[in-house]
């Protein structure tokens, strides 16, 4: 039966916090998961945790649903989760030891209490975490999330319940809602109030957590998808950790499991909650290897293998014959009043140049992609601040286009000189069919996924104008990098248990 208590803080704010212990006496673990999402939402997960030993806990975060205090993003879950902690290891029923566990920003509050300067769980699952406000809101080099946070922050931000809708209800209401300028205005298109909306830009990478993963000790899980926008902070969390950690990476997006990706198999539909429940026991009990270990899925099949396989580069450059041939481009304009967009894979067929495209021939043989993508570029721009967008797609040979490799950088370069620099594109895990050909495409935005950069030297959050800006990619001196290798074949299971 889950019964709902108030967790007192240390400055006597009550957390809403839902408890279900296992049927049988005596004393038992706890799993411990901290949400701005409602904790009524987690029943289920609950009641699945207590059916296998685990004394299970959910708490509204500070401000949020049935807590009371005032709901601050990224700020306070280290000293609220240290003193849940400390309330759950109090009860009669706890033998002392605590994973704290989560996805998105649960995962946030699970990984600040294992690294922040109070107690700490004794074990850490991390599924598609949110970092902090900077990895969530820009990317490494730069351009700003526009979609992701605008839609997260119209339905969570400054207000004490969810209202998952209200993104979707204003673009429907006005399909051009985030084009309009300034985008720091957003909150005054969306009729409410949005006092954080403006520091959410704020924040420096790297972020607090990640800064303090290496002094980490106990056990952490980490969940990525590759098709998920935090799918590169999560591995970096995994490589920076201190204690033993696990990586788990399959062909998901935000969702996991529940929203595959491109060339997703039936062999990765992994049963998460059941994994989840195998690593804790391993974690407390003391029977995880140290070190960084896990499995990755590579999505076009049924393998898994480990991180670190070893790969060679495979280089495509640019204007070669067997290389990649310039369809559209490489002179073009990127115009932020008319933007390449993020939610579509459509190229246009006719008019000025937009982006630079080109395609390699078909692939003879089937290719394993393992590792880290990035595209070399010499290019140039008639002005600075810049954006590149270098987007990848698989070709299938009936002409169907699916999302490869992205990476977004912004470049400072002077005007009209060449640069050269490296776009980071992920680390796409693929097996491309034989006849598959690959398209790439350099553009100077992606939006509405990312702000748009508008060429005046104003900040993309603030700026009220906009012109374009000349490009120029350099095919000499240009390349896409991709790694590839044979896989053997591993256990996920066993690789995140072991």
């Amino acid at each position: 039966m889950t019964s709902t208590v108030l967790v007192p803080m240390d400055d006597g704010v009550r957390l809403a916090t839902d408890l279900h212990l296992p049927d049988r006496t005596g004393r038992h673990p706890a799993v411990l998961i901290r949400t701005p999402y409602d904790r009524r939402a987690h029943r289920a997960e609950l009641r699945a945790w207590a059916a296998r030993g685990f004394a299970a806990a959910v708490q509204d975060v500070r401000g949020r649903h049935g807590s009371e205090g005032r709901w601050r993003p990224f700020h306070g879950e280290a000293a609220d989760g240290t003193a849940t902690l400390r309330f759950l290891r109090a009860q009669e029923w706890s033998d002392g030891r605590v994973v704290a566990a989560g996805s998105s920003y649960a995962a946030h509050c699970a990984l600040a209490t294992a690294t922040g300067p109070g107690g700490r769980p004794d074990a850490v699952i991390a599924a598609v975490p949110a970092l902090g406000p900077a990895e969530t809101a820009r990317e490494p080099h730069g351009p700003e999330r526009l979609l992701a946070r605008a839609g997260w922050w119209a339905a969570h931000g400054d207000r004490p319940d969810s209202d998952p809708g209200a993104l979707g209800r204003a673009l429907a209401a006005d399909p051009d809602l985030l084009a309009h300028l300034p985008v720091a205005a957003l909150p005054v298109r969306l009729g409410r109030a949005l006092p954080s909306w403006r520091g959410v830009w704020d924040a420096e990478r790297p972020g607090a957590l990640l800064r303090s993963a290496g002094r980490a000790t106990v056990p952490l899980l980490a969940v990525a998808g590759t098709q998920d926008p935090f799918a590169d902070d999560t591995h970096r969390l995994w490589r920076a950790w201190g204690g033993p950690a696990r990586l788990l990476t399959g062909p998901w997006g935000h969702g996991l499991t529940a929203e595959p990706g491109p060339g997703a198999r039936p062999a990765h539909r992994v049963a998460l909650g059941a994994l989840y429940v195998r690593f804790a026991r391993a974690a407390l009990d003391g029977r995880l290897s140290p070190g960084a270990y896990g499995a990755l899925a590579l999505a076009g099949s049924d393998l898994w293998f480990r991180p670190g396989e070893r790969t060679a580069p495979r280089v495509w450059h640019f204007g070669a014959r067997d290389g990649l041939r310039p369809l559209r481009g490489p002179d073009f304009t990127a115009d932020p009043a008319r933007p390449v967009r993020s939610d579509t894979l459509d190229v246009p067929a006719a008019g000025p140049p937009d982006r630079c495209l080109l395609v390699t021939p078909p692939l003879p043989r089937p290719l394993d992609l393992l590792g880290p993508a990035q595209a070399r570029l010499t290019a140039v721009a008639d002005a600075a601040p810049a954006d590149w967008a270098v987007r990848v797609a698989a070709l299938a040979p009936d002409g169907r286009a699916e999302p490869l490799a992205l990476g977004v950088v912004r470049r400072a370069d002077p005007p009209g000189a060449a640069a050269e620099f490296t776009v980071p594109l992920g680390r796409p895990a693929r097996r491309l069919p034989a006849g598959t050909r690959l398209r790439v495409e350099v553009a100077g935005h992606h939006f509405p996924a990312h702000a748009r950069q508008p060429h005046t030297g104003e900040d993309p959050v603030t700026a009220t104008r906009l012109r374009a800006s000349r490009r120029t990619v350099r095919l000499t001196g240009s390349a896409l990098v991709l790694h590839t290798g044979r896989t053997r074949g591993v256990d996920p299971v066993q690789e995140i248990c072991r």
